[in-house]
């Protein structure tokens, strides 16, 4: 495990958050920063092939020994969330956990409760690694990327493991759902792909949140407030109206669970004079989404109407897809991964994501990518955390789903 927590808190400490308000891919130059630090490591595993391309996305193939077995692909992503600050990480390595909360050194005000987080209940006497307080700790993904490269190195110093060619891929830009739109599939050429972007551990999920992101826009008038009676039209307090008027109590992250969709607005940005907001779509049935889409459009037009002069535009464009129709095309994806579960002494799970991984796109788009658990908790928080026993667990399962594949043909 020492080499495993090694990778994760080098990969942790390089800033890579994405970015939602430009067209680049990446979205930052600090992915590719990443993406080089990998390409260099892989070459030193003895992977060759391994490169990253203009799009910042790196690949390389673990070479097979078992003739005829098909190719299957590992991926995880290079970006954090831009929900909070991803820059000066220091992970903070937590022995023996004592089951107590946990008050981050670097702002004590930031508190890992166990009242708020439950599953600190089941890893006492477990390694953890925590942020400062000041930054999220970037274990969605970088947890991932260290246990894909740990099973590459495993797999490269065991030549005597039997197992197929597979396929490394290190993406950009999964936190603002454009992970998958540079991939290539013909160059992966694979029969199935795992994402390892999952909680804790033992989870195979093959079901996601169809997802559709909706920008409001409000204009408004400024004047001088002096002079503003009956010219001035604020755009801010008609944003106050409309998310006010939003279904918080039934459609919100923080009402809903289990197979609930949601509207969540997540960024507000602007003046008197303009006002823009991002607003999440969330739903497991794909076709819901336009229902969303018409709640907000019914808002604007009712807001717009009682304040003549104003206009509010609500522009939707689609991000991801729920994978779980897309799975049925190759159900060894699943069914291996519940089995390598199995042979290292742990009870497969399978739930439904309250969110989306590249495997969503990727599913859709004509590989089947369900998603693994790779020991990440209290993800997009500063609160965030990794359990390394939880992580090494996962480069047990891929070693087993490894030599699974193996056998097949």
């Amino acid at each position: 495990m020492n080499k495993l927590v090694d990778r994760f808190c080098r990969y942790v400490k390089v800033a890579t958050t994405a970015v939602e308000e430009t067209e680049d891919y990446p979205s930052s130059p600090e992915q590719k920063d990443l993406g080089r630090m990998l390409v260099a490591e892989l070459k030193e595993l003895g992977l060759t092939d391994a490169d990253m391309d203009e799009f910042g996305i790196v690949m390389a193939t673990i070479p097979g020994n078992v003739e005829g077995a098909p190719t299957i692909a590992m991926l995880a992503h290079m970006d954090t969330s831009p929900e909070f600050n991803g820059k000066n990480v220091k992970p903070q390595i937590i022995e023996d956990y004592d089951g107590k909360d946990i008050v981050l050194s670097g702002d004590t005000t930031k508190v890992i409760c166990v009242q708020e987080t439950p599953e600190l209940k089941q890893l006492v006497g477990k390694t953890l690694i925590t942020t400062d307080g000041t930054s999220l700790l970037g274990a969605d993904d970088k947890s991932g990327i260290a246990a894909i490269m740990t099973l590459a190195d495993h797999l490269q110093s065991n030549p005597e493991i039997k197992h197929g060619p597979i396929r490394i891929v290190f993406t950009c830009d999964e936190e603002v759902g454009r992970g998958a739109d540079k991939l290539d599939l013909k160059k992966i050429d694979a029969v199935c792909a795992y994402t390892l972007d999952g909680e804790s551990e033992g989870f195979v999920e093959s079901e996601t949140f169809s997802a559709d992101l909706a920008t409001v826009t409000i204009t408004g008038k400024n004047i001088h407030p002096g002079y503003a009676k009956g010219a001035m039209i604020n755009a801010i307090r008609l944003a106050a109206v409309f998310v006010s008027r939003m279904p918080w109590e039934t459609q919100s992250p923080e009402r809903t669970s289990d197979r609930d969709g949601f509207l969540h607005p997540y960024v507000i940005e602007g003046g008197v004079h303009e006002i823009k907001m991002r607003i999440l779509l969330r739903s497991f049935v794909t076709a819901e989404l336009e229902e969303e889409a018409g709640i907000l459009r019914g808002i604007a037009e009712k807001t717009q109407a009682e304040h003549p002069g104003s206009k509010i535009d609500v522009s939707v464009k689609k991000q991801y897809r729920n994978m779980i129709e897309h799975l049925k095309k190759e159900p060894r994806a699943t069914s291996l991964a519940e089995q390598a579960i199995r042979a290292v002494g742990l009870q497969p799970k399978s739930t439904a994501i309250r969110g989306g991984t590249d495997g969503s796109r990727l599913s859709e788009m004509g590989l089947p990518t369900p998603n693994l658990s790779v020991g990440m908790h209290n993800y997009h928080s500063p609160l965030e955390f990794a359990c390394v026993e939880q992580m090494q667990s996962a480069v047990n399962v891929l070693i087993e789903l490894a030599q699974l594949w193996g056998k097949e043909k």
